[in-house]
């Protein structure tokens, strides 16, 4: 633990928690009856990384716990984590609702398979340095998982004795898709090679004259795509370059075809610019280079079926393809096919690990084409550790839940922890207990004030709802919450939070002052909006539409606000309709980012879930036991429809997930209008 906790008073009580013998137990009344609260005082209630360190998420505050997220599976802040689009992104900027890879057992292979982010916290713990053949440096608590070719395997152990656990060796060899390497920087002359490779990829660009006296001059660029992305930043690209552009409909989607979006500059200023701007240049740097790879993947690039390739016809662009991939040290193919027009293919070569190196390298812009979804792990890919060794400090590690039960970082497969089950080391139930014994540092707001004045403190982001929810039941009669929110308001320090819970309205006033001073985020989770499905799975919880008009009373505040619409549930809230009216309630809220989450039911979970639903709906235990015949998660298909309504319906209302919330000015609240809120 990374917390030390001291004797609330000399009370004795049963012991619970192996660090916190000593609680004080107090028994809820009146509007709290049935809460058990356990009463500490926190020694320190932010954990503060060494000056040193250049991690740039490094604090996280949670006033209440019910159960011990922070005893394992921890990862370094800087470590690189494989995102749902193919990017990656430091473990300690990963977000609750962010989607991550993750890996799926199907048949007789482990495959890669994109999976929401449940939670994400930090804690502070000596770290260990694991160092592996090809150079990569993983920094973890001695209690992380890696995959390796032997199973899971902690990072320290003992062979014999009270630590005896599998640990790495010197003779594992760990699995993943290899070390990631570093992306470009997308300034001007990425910005130029992107254009070129995008324009001579698939874009028409000219100017030709007619009529009788040949006087009627035509100036037109055009470039048509199907994914929206790689027009979003062809668009960008020309506006800074000076060249405004107009988007249109270029054809309807079909029964058999998709929609297609198309961009065009129809002036002689404009066209003969972007001709200067795509114009072949004898000497290149770097970025140009990467630019235009990524241009002309998004243009006339494919991945499929583990297949890298271009395809193409003019011979100066599969040269220039060629001999961009070479400076890169990309080993390809070049394959001619039989058609009249001579389609060139060139085939990046090396498997997984070097197609993820290319994404990295170059970053594409389309998604769709960087997907490694469904791709089996490969042997190819396993990397030798050579070193397990402890660095002598305590630093902030960061962990996260996942709806698969892991994660791919620096190349890599990780474990991670869940919430319900880990209450279990805690000597606690994964049902009642979970909910209904909480934990309280009393003296959170004290320690804070204190702590924010020490003149070690430099106002870096703080983190709220990294363990349980900040504003809880137990908010409501503590107050610490409140209290911690109105002293980083107070000191202009920048925080997030996660919750479910419309309690947080009762402190706009001070989040709306606080987005005026510093950063402000929250997200809230969703999962449906049918008030009968709402009171059968969360009857302790706000109504879904409450929420959402909490998000809305935010969003108007200046407040950014994410939405996760979790879990969804078979035969109850698992509709298109249903998840369609959440994203479309959601987006009109003003939600900055939407995504689903299909129910998935690991371990002592699942018997806990199945007696429940037989208690409440004995209509639907076939339904269930049909959709996890084959374990723990649904189908892939299934969970790729609820995946996929959400996606199309948020994008179809203007939610793509990156956008950020420009903060307006704060509205005004009064006391009375708060407590209307509520």
């Amino acid at each position: 633990m990374a917390l030390r906790w001291t004797l609330a008073n000399e009370e004795e009580g049963d012991t619970l928690f192996p660090d916190e013998r000593n609680a004080t137990r107090h028994v809820g009344k009146g509007a709290y009856a049935g809460l058990e609260f356990l009463h500490v005082n926190a020694r320190t209630i932010i954990n503060t990384v060494p000056p040193e360190s250049v991690m740039p998420f490094r604090h996280t505050i949670n006033p209440y716990r019910g159960c011990s997220h922070a005893c394992s599976y921890c990862s370094g802040g800087e470590t690189p984590v494989l995102m749902g689009d193919g990017t990656t992104k430091p473990m300690a900027e990963v977000r609750a609702g962010d989607l991550v890879y993750g890996t799926v057992r199907r048949g007789v292979y482990r495959r890669y398979t994109v999976t929401p982010v449940l939670d994400h916290w930090s804690t502070v713990r000596p770290a260990y340095r694991t160092t592996l053949e090809d150079g990569t440096q993983l920094i973890t608590s001695a209690d992380h998982r890696f995959l390796c070719d032997r199973g899971w395997k902690y990072v320290t152990g003992t062979d014999c004795g009270e630590g005896q656990r599998p640990h790495l060796t010197s003779n594992n060899k760990l699995l993943g898709t290899g070390r990631f390497a570093a992306g470009p920087h997308h300034g001007p002359d990425y910005q130029r090679g992107y254009l070129c490779g995008m324009i001579r990829g698939d874009g028409t660009l000219g100017s030709y004259a007619y009529g009788p006296d040949g006087r009627r001059a035509v100036h037109r660029s055009r470039l048509a795509l199907i994914d929206r992305e790689g027009l979003t930043r062809t668009e960008a690209y020309l506006s800074a370059a000076g060249i405004p552009s107009r988007g249109r409909l270029f054809q309807e989607a079909t029964a058999t075809t998709k929609r297609v979006d198309a961009i065009s500059v129809q002036n002689r200023r404009g066209v003969d610019a972007i001709g200067d701007l795509v114009r072949w240049a004898p000497v290149t740097s770097d970025e140009w280079v990467k630019g235009f790879l990524a241009g002309v993947f998004d243009a006339e690039g494919s991945y499929s079926q583990s297949i890298l390739r271009f395809a193409h016809t003019d011979p100066k662009v599969l040269v220039r393809i060629a001999t961009s991939l070479r400076r890169f040290g990309f080993d390809y193919a070049v394959e001619v096919s039989n058609q009249e027009n001579r389609l060139t293919y060139i085939r990046v070569r090396g498997g997984l690990g070097e197609h993820l190196r290319f994404f990295h390298t170059v970053d594409p812009a389309i998604s769709r084409k960087r997907s490694i979804e469904g791709i089996a792990l490969e042997s190819k890919s396993e990397v030798k550790v050579l070193s397990v060794e402890p660095l002598g400090l305590e630093l902030p590690l960061y962990d996260m839940t996942t709806g698969t039960g892991d994660f791919v970082s620096d190349g890599v497969i990780s474990h991670n922890c869940f919430a319900r089950p880990t209450h279990e080391y805690l000597g606690l139930g994964i049902g009642e207990d979970f909910e209904k014994r909480i934990v309280v540092k009393i003296n959170a707001v004290e320690r804070l004030r204190a702590e924010l004045r020490a003149s070690k403190w430099n106002g870096e982001s703080i983190a709220m709802g990294t363990n349980t929810d900040p504003y809880q039941h137990a908010e409501g009669k503590y107050h610490l919450t409140r209290g911690i929110v109105d002293v980083l308001s107070e000191r202009r320090n920048p925080f997030s939070i996660l919750t479910k819970s419309t309690l947080i309205l009762r402190d706009v006033a001070v989040l709306s002052a606080a987005v005026d001073r510093t950063h402000v985020s929250v997200n809230f989770s969703v999962g449906c909006l049918d008030r009968s499905v709402w009171q059968l799975t969360e009857p302790g919880t706000p109504p879904p539409d409450k929420r959402l008009e909490a998000l809305r009373r935010l969003t108007e505040a200046g407040v950014s606000c994410g939405v996760l619409v979790a879990p969804v549930l078979p035969g109850l809230s698992d509709a298109d309709d249903q998840l369609r009216s959440v994203v479309e309630a959601a987006a009109d809220a003003g939600a900055v980012s939407i995504s689903g989450v299909a129910l998935h039911l690991r371990g002592s979970v699942r018997g806990h879930y199945f007696e429940w639903l037989k208690s409440v709906r004995p209509d639907l235990m076939a339904l269930h036991r049909e959709r996890f015949r084959a374990g723990a998660y649904q189908g892939q298909s299934e969970r790729d429809r609820i995946a996929e309504v959400v996606r199309t319906t948020a994008l179809r209302h203007g939610v793509t997930g990156r956008a950020t919330y420009t903060p307006v000015t704060p509205v005004k609240i009064t006391p009375s209008q708060q407590l209307s809120l509520l």
